[in-house]
């Protein structure tokens, strides 16, 4: 994998910090709120909200073996979920680590669209 510089990372990536109200659910579940979201915001991508880990309800998660990498932001571990009686698997992701220039990141999570209904207020 060859990775972009931090030059060409800020180029196509700016993230903003958010106190907006953030509610991520699954089915009828509430999996996290927040008011310190990170908006993620890449070119030729929609916006992705960035969950600090802390504020989401790890019991419903385990995380997989599943990696990607992604040449602006680092290495994404993945997570399934299993709730409200319903599962989805490698549903949610964070990049542990992430690159230089994408460092606000870290320790947050984001949430597949096709699964997860979230809501900034």
């Amino acid at each position: 994998m060859t990775y972009a510089s931090p030059a060409e990372t800020r180029e196509r990536i700016t993230i903003e910090p958010s106190d907006r109200p953030v509610v991520v659910t699954f089915h009828d579940a509430v999996i996290a709120s927040t008011k310190n979201s990170q908006i993620l915001n890449e070119k030729g991508r929609d916006p992705v909200v960035y969950v600090p880990m802390g504020d989401v309800e790890m019991a419903f998660l385990e995380k997989t073996p599943k990696t990607t990498t992604c040449p602006f932001k680092g290495e994404a571990s993945y997570w399934s979920i299993s709730a409200e009686g319903a599962g989805a698997q490698d549903a949610i992701w964070a990049y542990e680590s992430p690159r230089e220039g994408v460092e606000a990141i870290a320790g947050h999570m984001a949430f597949d669209p096709r699964y997860f209904r979230v809501v900034v207020g």
